[in-house]
């Protein structure tokens, strides 16, 4: 069985549609709140790896925790980025999957699920 770690926001419609995703298709996932229990710090740089082509990439940009930070993102380097998502769950992009200890998926499209999960 596939390890999927789901960091997830309660109150997040996008989180539950892909929970819901997930289920539908007999995943079975370790969901945990991402505004209690940020995602660990190898997980966040494997993020920023990633992701490393836009940096914003990993933040939840539309959210008021974001917005009132008013900050330039390119002009932090990596370790300020991962102290500033640690201090504040909200503010990184959700759903955040960490699959197999080797991949994190940001947000949800159901395409990239499909390619990423249900590879035949």
């Amino acid at each position: 069985m596939k390890k999927i770690i789901f960091y997830s926001y309660l109150k997040c419609s996008t989180c539950r549609k892909a929970a819901k995703w997930l289920e539908s298709k007999d995943f079975v996932f370790q969901l945990i709140d991402i505004a209690k229990e940020p995602p660990l710090v190898n997980y966040l740089n494997l993020a920023l790896e990633q992701y490393s082509d836009d940096k914003k990439r990993i933040f939840n940009i539309r959210g008021k925790a974001f917005k009132t930070l008013n900050l330039d993102i390119y002009g932090l380097s990596r370790e300020e980025i991962i102290k500033l998502l640690l201090s504040d769950g909200k503010l990184i992009k959700r759903p955040f999957l960490v699959y197999e200890e080797e991949k994190v998926i940001l947000g949800f499209n159901e395409i990239e699920y499909a390619k990423q999960f249900c590879k035949v």
